[in-house]
């Protein structure tokens, strides 16, 4: 029985929230790359979406927690200790150690080791989704057994990250990266500013498999007279800036009759419905909580307005370039959002969309203007719609990982 030779690390899988990551590793697993997950956490979303069930590739899970299986883990690490890279791998852990002493630093080296260990004998290279944790992962259990590694960055992983930490991720004088993808421009402007050699990192957007999407519905011009549907959809966090969006909300007038619907799950989701209690706003609004795709895609077709007031969180994690505005601009739903990171690469404002500021008092004026002019939003939508077909599919993206992954795989023969 042959074994694939390429592992994919993930944090989790599957999660709802990450469609980016399925919609990409099932359009490699399409275009011929054969791979096994290996997730470090179990799953916690009740559902998936249907995309997950298109994946054929085997799902490993390692000990979410070291303690939870120490059979396992000890196993490992005897057998690691008998690997040529061990001395170098452990130098490498020790020295990460001396900079982050934290429980998660020493749980990413026990999981590296179970990986190692338990990799087929012809995996010849290791892929993860997030230059932090998973990465951590992936290059510790590499340099275990002396094959390459290579990431592919989003957000949080890229802003949250120590600098040394990034840099040497980057650097193969550190057992770094044999290449990185990065999903947005500016992401990749910072992560070459790191890197010894930036032609080692590619600006892969995930761009949108528009297969998996219904052609845009018929919107009829809506009338002043109807309510005004909005919907947004993203974890409820910080960086998502929804306590900004509610406080907009109560400043429309009462002769504006709207709805809002937020589809998505979050460690602030009670505050973010108590918050909107206290404004005496709750009865126009629907907590869908977390949704697979063909749900979100239903709300997104019934919708007036697409609002995303992605801001800068405190300890400086940011969106990327969110996947879910390409999926509004899919459905020629227009969309509201803020010029933070990478999305003013996909919406031109007041061409494709509308960027505001994302203080309470400027998104309220923004959604007062859609709701105003009727023949604003379909515009934008057309727009954006036009430049998600010329500049943001998924395709080009594909091709460019699989040709890197195929050459790091090359490199290790």
């Amino acid at each position: 029985m042959t074994h694939p030779t390429l592992a994919v690390v993930v944090k989790g899988w599957p999660r709802l929230s990450e469609t980016f990551i399925a919609q990409e590793l099932v359009a490699l697993e399409e275009a011929g790359l054969q791979f096994d997950i290996w997730s470090l956490r179990h799953p916690t979303d009740v559902k998936t979406h249907p995309l997950h069930d298109r994946l054929k590739a085997r799902v490993r899970y390692l000990p979410e927690y070291l303690r939870d299986d120490p059979d396992r883990v000890a196993a490992a690490r005897d057998a690691a200790q008998a690997m040529p890279g061990y001395g170098a791998a452990f130098e490498t852990f020790q020295r990460d150690l001396a900079r982050d002493d934290t429980p998660n630093r020493r749980r990413r080296f026990g999981q590296a080791c179970v990986m190692a260990h338990e990799l087929p004998a012809d995996c010849r290279g290791i892929y993860a989704h997030f230059l932090h944790t998973p990465s951590s992962v992936a290059r510790y259990a590499a340099i275990l057994r002396g094959i390459p590694w290579g990431f592919s960055a989003h957000a949080k992983d890229i802003w949250t990250s120590p600098e040394w930490e990034l840099r040497e991720k980057l650097d193969p004088a550190h057992f770094g990266a044999a290449f990185g993808a990065t999903c947005t421009a500016f992401g990749a402007k910072h992560l070459r500013a790191l890197a010894g050699d930036p032609d080692r990192i590619d600006l892969v957007y995930h761009g949108l498999d528009l297969s998996r999407f219904p052609a845009p519905p018929d919107r009829a011009p809506r009338k002043i007279s109807d309510p005004f549907q909005m919907m947004s959809v993203g974890r409820m966090v910080e960086k998502k800036g929804f306590d900004n969006l509610i406080d907009a909300l109560a400043l429309l007038p009462d002769t504006l009759d709207w709805r809002w619907t937020h589809i998505g799950g979050g460690t602030l989701s009670d505050a973010m419905q108590a918050r909107a209690k206290s404004f005496g706003i709750d009865d126009r609004i629907t907590w869908r909580g977390a949704c697979d795709q063909p749900e979100v895609v239903a709300a997104m077709r019934a919708a007036d307005l697409f609002v995303l007031p992605s801001r800068i969180a405190q300890d400086g994690d940011r969106d990327g370039l969110p996947n879910v505005l390409m999926e509004a601009a899919s459905q020629k739903l227009p969309i509201l959002s803020t010029p933070v990171s990478a999305i003013p690469e996909f919406i031109d404002t007041g061409t494709s969309g509308i960027l505001s500021d994302d203080a309470p008092t400027a998104l309220a004026s923004a959604m007062q203007g859609f709701a105003d002019d009727p023949d604003l939003g379909p515009r934008l939508a057309n727009a954006a719609h036009a430049r998600l077909h010329s500049d943001f599919t998924m395709a080009p993206g594909i091709r460019q990982l699989h040709k890197r992954l195929n050459a790091m795989l090359v490199q290790a023969d």
